[in-house]
C-alpha cells in the first residue's frame, strides 16, 4: 500500500515515519547531546507530526502507522541512550492513543489498533501492547500521570468502544475488574458527552456499560460498591442495581454464562479472543453469546 494513502490530507515518504521523525529530532543542532536535554525539547515535533496525520487518518492510513511502529520497534537499528528510546516512544505512544480514544473515539480505529498489537497483549511491559500503556486524555507531554484506555473508556462510559475490549478480553486480563464497575457507576463526569459530533446521554451508556461487565465477570461484589457510597459518593445511576443482573451478586450464577466465562478463559489463555471464537463447531448463536452480544 502506497504512503501517500495514510492521509486524506497529508502526505508522508515512503519510509518507516517514526524512523524518518527521530532522524529529523537527532539532527536538530539544539539535540546534539540528547542526554542533556529533557523530551520537552523535542515532544513539541513529534506531536505536530503524528498529530497532523492522526486527525485527517483513515483506517487503511491508521494501519499504515501502526505497522511502522510496530517495525520501529521490533527493528529499529537506533541505538540511542536508553532514556532517550523510552522518552521516544512514550511520546508516540500517547500521542497515538490520545488521538484514537480521547479525540475520534471510533471503534473502527480501537479495534484496529487491538487486531494489529494482539500478539503482544500478553505482555504487559511491552511498548507494543499498546491498550496496556497509559496516556493524557486531556493532552500534555508526559503520559506518566497518564490512564489506560480501558479506565479512560470506563471513565467515559463509551459502551460501544467498551463492548469491543471486553470482546478482546481486556477486562478479563484486569487483576480487580471491579475496579472498572466502581468508575462506570462512580465516576464524576459530565451529564452528556459528544462521540462522533453528537451528543449522548451518558447515563444511558453507563447502563450498557453495566451490563456489558456482567456477560464477563461472574461475580460482582455490591459490598465494595456500598461502600464507596457510604464514603458519599454518588452513583451516575440512581437505580443501579437494576443493571446487575442478580446471579452477579447473590443468587447462584447460571450455568450457561459459566460455560461462556470457562470457554473464554480458555481462549484468551492461548490468546484467541475474539477470532477463535468463530472457529469453534457450534452454532452461530453460540458464537455470539460467547462473543458477548447477548
Amino acid at each position: 500500500m502506497s504512503k501517500s494513502k495514510l492521509c486524506h490530507k497529508t502526505s508522508c515518504p515512503r519510509s518507516n515515519i517514526f524512523c524518518n521523525l527521530i532522524e529529523k529530532i537527532v539532527k536538530r543542532p539544539s539535540l546534539q547531546f540528547l542526554g542533556q536535554w529533557g523530551y520537552h525539547c523535542y515532544e513539541p515535533r513529534i506531536y505536530r507530526t503524528l498529530a497532523k496525520i492522526l486527525r485527517y487518518v483513515d483506517l487503511d492510513g491508521f494501519d499504515i502507522l501502526l505497522s511502522d511502529y510496530i517495525a520501529f520497534v521490533e527493528k529499529s537499528g537506533y541505538r540511542f541512550e536508553l532514556s532517550f528510546n523510552l522518552e521516544f516512544t512514550e511520546i508516540c505512544v500517547n500521542t497515538i492513543l490520545y488521538w484514537v480514544f480521547a479525540r475520534k473515539g471510533n471503534p473502527d480505529f480501537v479495534e484496529l489498533l487491538l487486531k494489529k498489537t494482539k500478539n503482544y497483549v500478553q505482555d504487559r511491559s511491552c511498548n507494543l501492547a499498546l491498550i496496556w500503556r497509559t496516556f493524557t486524555p486531556v493532552y500534555c507531554p508526559s503520559p506518566l500521570s497518564g490512564i489506560t484506555p480501558l479506565l479512560y473508556v470506563a471513565q467515559t462510559r463509551q459502551s460501544t468502544i467498551l463492548k469491543i475490549l471486553l470482546q478482546y478480553g481486556i477486562l478479563e486480563r484486569e487483576k480487580n475488574p471491579i475496579n472498572i464497575v466502581i468508575t462506570i457507576l462512580l465516576y464524576p463526569s459530565r451529564v452528556r458527552i459528544m462521540v462522533d459530533h453528537e451528543l449522548v446521554d451518558i447515563q444511558e451508556d453507563a447502563k450498557t456499560c453495566l451490563l456489558l461487565c456482567s456477560r464477563v465477570l461472574s461475580a460482582i461484589s455490591i459490598t465494595e460498591i456500598k461502600m464507596q457510597l457510604s464514603l458519599g459518593r454518588r452513583p451516575i445511576i440512581s437505580n443501579w442495581l437494576d443493571y446487575i443482573p442478580s446471579t452477579r451478586y447473590k443468587d447462584p450464577c447460571e450455568l450457561l454464562h459459566l460455560c461462556r466465562i470457562t470457554i473464554r478463559a480458555q481462549l484468551l489463555t492461548n490468546n484467541m479472543l475474539p477470532n477463535g471464537i468463530f472457529s469453534l463447531l457450534i452454532p452461530v448463536r453460540l458464537q455470539n453469546y460467547l462473543n458477548l452480544e447477548s
